[in-house]
């Protein structure tokens, strides 16, 4: 492989746009019969590479949250649509250059990207093209290469031993097959591209919140001094600053024909808010973050509605998840059941002091403690014995589905998360969910409960740097980027 010398953080990450596009520009060029071409030429649509050599190592400042490494070496990431995460590994490969001399190097990798992965809209029979190109390629490999799962793992998120103890040490958490799928999905699942997520990500599993949060979003895109540029619906539709004061947003699509309906409140850089409904339980909860955590956002929040487990508790009540124990049985292989997952208190401070914002009536109605999230949606329809017996020694304040997964998930992929619920049964206490109440329950709660979460990630957005914690740093098989 040739490398290219690079003395810049951002010339280098300029390189590896440049080569992807060739690549796809390579690609489109072939599929669309606009250049003599054949199946063999697509050994010149690969993925790019990025190289960090670390000259020597020292020690640096030890509040450092990332952008460190154990020892010198050859750091390197083989990367897919690096345009998406231009402004990222240009800050990663800034702060690693900052605290150790290093040497930054370009290359193309060799690793063909299969055309699934492209973009080659606007052409005409592009998957029939490809076909064609595929069967006429002779014996042995296939030069225009499928999609394989065989190339898509978790391994350098999980610390699998072979993932840091190769020819060279990882610089990123994913591999750029990794990368596409979860970036497909995204679209798949939320019905509009990947490249559209905003950094601050709010969950919930329900359209009532959805709704609200496009109420408060058209008002803040109505607000002069507002830093939001753009509304983007489920559909596609894009709702411009210009557009929102004449939007009724009754006559807006809510995502209902999505599986999980997803809303960008757009900023500068996508550091606005993406909320997304994700559906019901553990299973919906990981395979979204799954997906997103390639993104690399700031942080992803869940608000939601829980049971409550305490007599003192109303209908409403807010809970502040600072622990979690985790029924949800989704990760344990991922992460054993013996390692804690620990609170961000960043995300738990902009949180609280939400709340406080919100309502200005005090906190009397916000509880802090222990959420359990279990993969039994009919938990409570349990004897008092068995009741009794499943909640003996527990913490737990709240019962829910989601939030653990989402808080185990956010600690694995370094992703800061927060928990933020609304009580809507006491099933303990003789105060099951039921139609009517809920419904009550709803209407009364859901625009504070939304405005607490927007308020909480506004403030996060004005100081990122807060969320850089060290809390989700591992002892061992880190990589140098956040």
């Amino acid at each position: 492989m040739e490398w290219t010398q690079h003395a810049h953080a951002a010339d280098a990450v300029a390189d590896l746009c440049a080569r992807y596009e060739r690549a796809v520009a390579t690609a489109r060029g072939i599929v669309s019969g606009s250049r003599a071409a054949g199946a063999d030429d697509w050994r010149a649509v690969t993925y790019p590479t990025l190289a960090v050599d670390v000259r020597s190592w020292q020690p640096i400042d030890r509040t450092e949250p990332f952008g460190y490494v154990d020892r010198p070496g050859r750091y390197q990431a083989t990367v897919s649509r690096p345009a998406i995460m231009a402004d990222y590994f240009t800050t990663q490969l800034s702060r690693l250059c900052a605290n150790y001399p290093c040497s930054i190097s370009v290359g193309d990798s060799g690793v063909r990207i299969p055309p699934e992965y492209l973009d080659l809209s606007g052409i005409d029979d592009a998957d029939a093209t490809v076909a064609r190109l595929r069967s006429r390629s002779g014996g042995g490999a296939d030069p225009i290469p499928r999609p394989s799962l065989d190339d898509v793992d978790d391994a350098i998120i999980d610390g699998a031993w072979a993932a840091f103890h190769g020819g060279q040490m990882p610089l990123f958490h994913f591999t750029p097959q990794r990368f596409d799928i979860a970036c497909e999905r995204i679209s798949h699942y939320t019905g509009i591209p990947a490249d559209g997520v905003q950094k601050y990500i709010l969950f919930t599993n329900y359209a009532m919140h959805t709704r609200e949060f496009v109420d408060l979003a058209l008002a803040r895109l109505t607000d002069p001094a507002s830093r939001y540029t753009a509304l983007v619906l489920p559909d596609a539709t894009t709702i411009t600053r210009r557009q929102a004061a004449q939007v009724c947003a009754a006559d807006l699509d809510t995502g209902s024909t999505r599986q999980m309906p997803r809303f960008d409140l757009v900023a500068d850089a996508n550091t606005g808010i993406t909320m997304i409904n994700i559906g019901v339980g553990p299973s919906n909860a990981k395979t979204i973050t799954d997906c997103l955590a390639v993104l690399r956002p700031e942080c992803w929040i869940m608000i939601g509605h829980c049971a409550g487990l305490d007599a003192r508790m109303r209908m409403g009540d807010l809970i502040l998840g600072n622990a979690y124990q985790r029924r949800d049985h989704i990760l344990d292989e991922h992460i054993a059941q013996s390692i804690p997952i620990p609170a961000v208190p960043e995300v738990q401070r902009a949180l609280e002091k939400s709340v406080r914002h919100v309502y200005s009536s005090g906190q009397q109605l916000m509880r802090t403690g222990t959420v359990m999230s279990t993969d039994d949606r009919n938990w409570e329809w349990n004897s008092r014995h068995r009741m009794w017996e499943l909640l003996r020694g527990s913490t737990a304040v709240a019962v829910d589905m989601e939030s653990a997964t989402l808080a185990a998930n956010g600690y694995r992929y370094r992703v800061p998360y927060g928990t933020l619920l609304s009580v809507s049964d006491l099933p303990l206490h003789d105060v099951p969910k039921l139609p009517a109440a809920a419904q009550s329950f709803y209407a009364s709660s859901k625009q504070a409960h939304v405005q607490c979460a927007m308020h909480a990630v506004e403030k996060l957005a004005k100081k990122p740097s807060k969320l850089h914690t060290r809390k989700l740093r591992r002892t061992i098989a880190e990589v140098p980027f956040r």
